[in-house]
């Protein structure tokens, strides 16, 4: 699904420019004789986010506080792909976690703008891995897809173990996750909580990003509300009445929530009831930013006006489907934290 945002979008809502540069097309097959050293989880390197290692998902802007050391749930997040160019390793599909450079662009991009909106509520858990290189997502070769997201699935899977094993201590759980990263949450939810007695310690997943069709997890419900917990909810959003050219090949059949009133219907919610958006600079919280209305698998919002803005030509807002509602997702959290304690 091509959701390659232009350079200068992506350096309002949260990337770094080198985050957000030309991507780089592979154009040799997957080689299974190619590929990164799995991850050794014990080891804190292999963690973009753990709460006591100090990292980007610490971070809050001005007002906010980091409350991981008195939090109750965990949130275990999923970050989006961040390996889009070409890096001066022997790899191609699949990222090296040694990757110093990358893991700097990581940190500065999703963990800072996205995993740190849980801080308020959740111990922050997130796994580096060996993402699936952007071409995953381009290529025709269903094959070299298939391989390169299973390998990255492999990670996520011994890192979320590790997490319950050695972390979690029967604590609440949330998953959160955006684009490639949406795609392992599907999966782990299906393999370790539908079903399961993991189950019961769901607080609620964030599924974002990417489409997510409600048969996708027949025992795991939409939610439907604010505060239910024992759900999921997924959103991707675009300007008001745009209609993407791949909307037929999943977001027409998808879940979509919307992140100011956390219902599904097709109500239109106005700027004035957004708690907050939080871009460039990460510091600064700003209120009303964005109104937000569902239309058929889509999040639709008016294109955001702040400094710059009329430069912004992409109608595509994939890369601030989290910060666009940096302060409502992060209010949410806690609502349905305080709802799963109650209710358990």
């Amino acid at each position: 699904m091509k959701f390659l945002i232009k350079i200068i979008f992506c350096g309002f809502l949260f990337h770094s420019a080198a985050a957000c540069s030309q991507s780089y097309f592979i154009k040799t097959h997957f080689d299974p004789s190619n590929i990164p050293t799995a991850p050794d989880y014990s080891s804190l390197s292999a963690w973009a986010s753990l709460p006591t290692v100090h990292d980007c998902a610490d971070s809050t802007p001005s007002g906010l506080t980091d409350n991981q050391a008195i939090a109750k749930a965990d949130v275990f997040f999923i970050y989006p792909t961040t390996y889009i160019n070409k890096h001066e390793d022997a790899f191609l599909w699949n990222a090296d976690i040694k990757n110093k450079k990358l893991n700097s662009q990581t940190q500065g991009s999703t963990i800072l703008y996205q995993a740190s909106l849980f801080n308020g509520s959740c111990r922050v858990y997130a796994p580096n891995y060996r993402q699936a290189h952007y071409t995953a997502f381009l290529t025709n070769d269903m094959q070299d897809k298939k391989l390169s997201l299973d390998l990255a699935y492999q990670d996520i899977k011994a890192a979320f173990e590790y997490y319950l094993k050695n972390y979690n201590n029967n604590r609440p759980i949330v998953i959160a996750s955006h684009s490639q990263g949406t795609i392992h949450a599907v999966r782990l939810l299906q393999e370790y909580f539908m079903n399961k007695p993991l189950q019961k310690r769901l607080v609620v997943a964030y599924l974002v990003g990417m489409p997510v069709p409600v048969d996708s997890l027949p025992a795991i419900p939409p939610c439907a509300d604010s505060s239910q917990v024992n759900c999921f909810t997924c959103w991707n959003t675009f300007e008001k009445n745009y209609i993407p050219d791949y909307y037929s090949k999943g977001l027409v059949h998808s879940v979509c929530t919307n992140p100011i009133c956390w219902r599904l219907d097709e109500t239109c919610v106005s700027s004035n009831k957004s708690k907050g958006a939080v871009i460039r600079p990460f510091t600064r919280i700003r209120p009303h930013f964005c109104d937000a209305q569902v239309h058929q698998g889509l999040l639709w919002t008016t294109k955001p006006k702040f400094p710059g803005s009329f430069i912004i030509r992409s109608p595509i807002y994939h890369s601030g489907d989290y910060n666009l509602f940096y302060l409502d997702i992060r209010e949410n959290v806690e609502l349905r934290i305080n709802e799963y304690l109650r209710s358990n």
